[in-house]
Protein backbone atom coordinates (compact mmCIF):
# COMPACT_ATOMS: atom_id res chain seq x y z
CA UNK A 1 0.00 0.00 0.00
CA UNK A 2 1.22 3.48 -0.77
CA UNK A 3 2.31 5.84 1.97
CA UNK A 4 -0.33 7.80 3.83
CA UNK A 5 0.46 11.26 5.22
CA UNK A 6 -0.95 12.06 8.67
CA UNK A 7 -0.92 15.57 10.10
CA UNK A 8 -1.09 15.67 13.91
CA UNK A 9 -2.35 19.03 15.17
CA UNK A 10 -1.32 19.01 18.81
CA UNK A 11 -2.48 22.47 19.86
CA UNK A 12 -5.14 23.79 17.55
CA UNK A 13 -8.90 24.27 17.33
CA UNK A 14 -11.04 23.22 14.40
CA UNK A 15 -13.00 26.49 14.25
CA UNK A 16 -9.76 28.50 14.14
CA UNK A 17 -8.14 26.39 11.42
CA UNK A 18 -8.51 27.75 7.90
CA UNK A 19 -6.15 25.31 6.18
CA UNK A 20 -3.97 22.28 6.83
CA UNK A 21 -0.77 20.95 5.26
CA UNK A 22 -1.30 18.53 2.38
CA UNK A 23 -2.20 15.23 4.05
CA UNK A 24 -4.53 12.24 3.84
CA UNK A 25 -5.72 12.40 7.46
CA UNK A 26 -5.48 15.19 10.05
CA UNK A 27 -5.69 14.43 13.77
CA UNK A 28 -6.65 17.02 16.39
CA UNK A 29 -6.19 16.48 20.12
CA UNK A 30 -8.86 17.19 22.71
CA UNK A 31 -8.49 20.92 22.11
CA UNK A 32 -9.79 20.39 18.56
CA UNK A 33 -13.50 20.52 19.38
CA UNK A 34 -13.42 20.96 23.16
CA UNK A 35 -16.67 20.04 24.91
CA UNK A 36 -19.61 19.05 22.73
CA UNK A 37 -23.14 18.85 24.13
CA UNK A 38 -25.29 16.55 21.98
CA UNK A 39 -28.52 18.29 22.98
CA UNK A 40 -27.17 21.70 21.99
CA UNK A 41 -25.89 20.25 18.71
CA UNK A 42 -29.33 18.83 17.92
CA UNK A 43 -30.96 22.18 18.71
CA UNK A 44 -28.45 23.88 16.38
CA UNK A 45 -27.21 26.05 19.23
CA UNK A 46 -23.70 24.82 18.37
CA UNK A 47 -22.31 23.28 15.19
CA UNK A 48 -19.00 21.78 16.24
CA UNK A 49 -19.44 18.49 14.39
CA UNK A 50 -20.48 20.42 11.28
CA UNK A 51 -17.35 22.58 11.58
CA UNK A 52 -15.22 19.44 11.60
CA UNK A 53 -17.03 18.04 8.58
CA UNK A 54 -16.63 21.32 6.69
CA UNK A 55 -12.91 21.43 7.42
CA UNK A 56 -12.49 17.89 6.09
CA UNK A 57 -14.16 18.98 2.86
CA UNK A 58 -12.23 22.23 2.57
CA UNK A 59 -8.87 20.54 3.12
CA UNK A 60 -9.74 17.39 1.18
CA UNK A 61 -8.65 14.99 3.90
CA UNK A 62 -10.03 12.77 6.62
CA UNK A 63 -10.37 14.39 10.04
CA UNK A 64 -10.15 12.87 13.53
CA UNK A 65 -11.01 15.31 16.33
CA UNK A 66 -10.72 14.64 20.03
CA UNK A 67 -13.57 16.01 22.17
CA UNK A 68 -15.50 15.52 25.39
CA UNK A 69 -19.11 14.70 24.61
CA UNK A 70 -22.01 15.37 26.97
CA UNK A 71 -25.35 13.56 26.71
CA UNK A 72 -27.93 14.45 29.37
CA UNK A 73 -25.21 14.94 31.96
CA UNK A 74 -23.22 11.85 30.97
CA UNK A 75 -19.66 12.71 29.92
CA UNK A 76 -17.45 10.66 27.59
CA UNK A 77 -14.08 11.13 25.98
CA UNK A 78 -14.59 10.78 22.26
CA UNK A 79 -13.21 11.25 18.77
CA UNK A 80 -15.35 12.68 15.95
CA UNK A 81 -14.57 11.18 12.53
CA UNK A 82 -15.19 13.15 9.32
CA UNK A 83 -14.22 12.64 5.71
CA UNK A 84 -15.14 14.47 2.51
CA UNK A 85 -17.49 16.85 4.29
CA UNK A 86 -19.42 14.08 6.06
CA UNK A 87 -19.50 13.12 9.72
CA UNK A 88 -18.84 9.36 9.69
CA UNK A 89 -19.37 8.78 13.40
CA UNK A 90 -18.31 9.36 17.01
CA UNK A 91 -16.08 6.85 18.80
CA UNK A 92 -15.95 6.78 22.61
CA UNK A 93 -13.30 5.70 25.11
CA UNK A 94 -14.07 2.11 26.11
CA UNK A 95 -12.03 1.77 29.30
CA UNK A 96 -12.81 3.95 32.31
CA UNK A 97 -10.51 3.50 35.29
CA UNK A 98 -12.01 3.63 38.79
CA UNK A 99 -14.03 6.83 39.30
CA UNK A 100 -12.81 9.20 36.58
CA UNK A 101 -16.20 10.79 36.03
CA UNK A 102 -16.67 9.45 32.51
CA UNK A 103 -18.77 6.68 31.01
CA UNK A 104 -17.36 4.04 28.72
CA UNK A 105 -18.29 3.47 25.11
CA UNK A 106 -19.69 0.25 23.69
CA UNK A 107 -17.49 -0.57 20.69
CA UNK A 108 -14.06 -0.11 19.15
CA UNK A 109 -13.69 2.71 16.65
CA UNK A 110 -12.72 1.47 13.19
CA UNK A 111 -13.32 3.73 10.18
CA UNK A 112 -12.21 4.05 6.58
CA UNK A 113 -10.78 7.56 6.52
CA UNK A 114 -8.61 9.24 3.92
CA UNK A 115 -8.43 6.05 1.89
CA UNK A 116 -7.25 3.68 4.64
CA UNK A 117 -8.78 1.74 7.51
CA UNK A 118 -7.98 3.55 10.78
CA UNK A 119 -8.44 2.11 14.28
CA UNK A 120 -8.98 4.46 17.23
CA UNK A 121 -7.68 4.33 20.80
CA UNK A 122 -8.98 7.02 23.14
CA UNK A 123 -7.15 7.87 26.37
CA UNK A 124 -7.21 4.74 28.61
CA UNK A 125 -7.79 2.38 25.68
CA UNK A 126 -4.04 2.50 25.04
CA UNK A 127 -3.45 0.68 28.34
CA UNK A 128 -5.32 -2.43 27.22
CA UNK A 129 -3.55 -4.69 24.69
CA UNK A 130 -6.76 -6.54 23.76
CA UNK A 131 -8.04 -3.36 22.12
CA UNK A 132 -4.93 -3.06 19.95
CA UNK A 133 -4.97 -6.77 19.12
CA UNK A 134 -8.63 -6.60 18.10
CA UNK A 135 -8.05 -3.62 15.81
CA UNK A 136 -5.10 -5.39 14.22
CA UNK A 137 -7.13 -8.55 13.64
CA UNK A 138 -9.90 -6.45 12.07
CA UNK A 139 -7.42 -5.41 9.39
CA UNK A 140 -6.80 -1.76 10.21
CA UNK A 141 -3.86 -0.16 8.38
CA UNK A 142 -3.02 2.41 11.07
CA UNK A 143 -3.99 2.96 14.70
CA UNK A 144 -4.42 6.51 16.00
CA UNK A 145 -4.42 7.23 19.74
CA UNK A 146 -5.72 10.49 21.21
CA UNK A 147 -4.82 11.44 24.80
CA UNK A 148 -5.10 14.64 26.81
CA UNK A 149 -1.53 14.44 28.05
CA UNK A 150 1.37 12.06 28.64
CA UNK A 151 2.31 11.99 32.30
CA UNK A 152 5.14 9.46 32.05
CA UNK A 153 7.03 7.26 29.60
CA UNK A 154 4.47 4.43 29.65
CA UNK A 155 2.27 5.46 26.66
CA UNK A 156 5.22 5.84 24.21
CA UNK A 157 6.65 2.55 25.49
CA UNK A 158 3.33 0.76 24.99
CA UNK A 159 3.01 2.21 21.50
CA UNK A 160 6.36 0.76 20.49
CA UNK A 161 5.55 -2.64 21.97
CA UNK A 162 2.08 -2.87 20.41
CA UNK A 163 3.27 -1.71 17.00
CA UNK A 164 6.00 -4.35 17.00
CA UNK A 165 3.84 -7.17 18.38
CA UNK A 166 0.72 -6.58 16.30
CA UNK A 167 2.32 -5.24 13.12
CA UNK A 168 0.39 -1.96 12.90
CA UNK A 169 1.90 1.56 12.84
CA UNK A 170 0.57 3.69 15.72
CA UNK A 171 0.33 7.47 15.89
CA UNK A 172 -0.57 9.40 19.02
CA UNK A 173 -1.67 12.98 19.58
CA UNK A 174 -1.19 13.70 23.29
CA UNK A 175 -1.10 17.12 24.87
CA UNK A 176 1.25 19.22 22.75
CA UNK A 177 3.31 16.28 21.53
CA UNK A 178 2.95 14.00 18.53
CA UNK A 179 4.28 10.46 18.50
CA UNK A 180 4.75 7.81 15.83
CA UNK A 181 5.81 4.18 16.27
CA UNK A 182 6.41 1.88 13.31
CA UNK A 183 6.28 -1.92 13.21
CA UNK A 184 10.02 -2.23 13.93
CA UNK A 185 9.45 -0.68 17.37
CA UNK A 186 11.20 2.57 16.50
CA UNK A 187 9.59 5.83 17.63
CA UNK A 188 9.74 9.44 16.50
CA UNK A 189 8.43 12.41 18.47
CA UNK A 190 7.72 15.99 17.56
CA UNK A 191 6.58 19.05 19.48
CA UNK A 192 5.77 21.06 16.36
CA UNK A 193 2.25 22.39 16.07
CA UNK A 194 1.65 20.48 12.86
CA UNK A 195 3.66 17.25 12.82
CA UNK A 196 3.63 15.35 9.54
CA UNK A 197 4.24 11.60 9.45
CA UNK A 198 4.26 9.42 6.37
CA UNK A 199 3.00 5.94 7.18
CA UNK A 200 3.40 2.94 4.91
CA UNK A 201 1.00 0.25 6.14
CA UNK A 202 2.32 -3.26 5.66
CA UNK A 203 0.49 -6.55 5.87
CA UNK A 204 3.11 -9.03 7.02
CA UNK A 205 1.82 -12.31 8.37
CA UNK A 206 3.54 -15.27 9.99
CA UNK A 207 2.30 -18.80 10.42
CA UNK A 208 2.56 -19.43 14.15
CA UNK A 209 2.03 -22.98 15.40
CA UNK A 210 1.39 -23.83 19.04
CA UNK A 211 1.78 -27.22 20.66
CA UNK A 212 -0.70 -27.85 23.48
CA UNK A 213 -2.66 -30.55 25.24
CA UNK A 214 -6.41 -30.95 25.37
CA UNK A 215 -9.28 -30.19 22.97
CA UNK A 216 -9.98 -33.79 22.05
CA UNK A 217 -11.47 -34.52 18.64
CA UNK A 218 -14.02 -36.98 20.09
CA UNK A 219 -17.65 -35.99 19.70
CA UNK A 220 -19.53 -35.76 23.00
CA UNK A 221 -23.21 -36.58 23.22
CA UNK A 222 -23.76 -36.09 26.95
CA UNK A 223 -24.93 -32.48 26.80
Amino acid sequence: MYGMVFCLVTDGKVNETASLPDCDVAVFGFSGLGEVDYERELKCETEKFEEAARLSKTCGCGLLCGCKTISRGTARKSVAVSDGGKLLGIADMNHVLDSEGYKSGAALGLYKVGGCKVGLLIENDLLFPDAVKSLSMCGCSVIVAVMEEVRDNLPPLLMRAYSYLYGVPILMCAGKTAYFADITGAIATSTQKNALFEVSPQSRYHLVTVRRRGITADVREDY
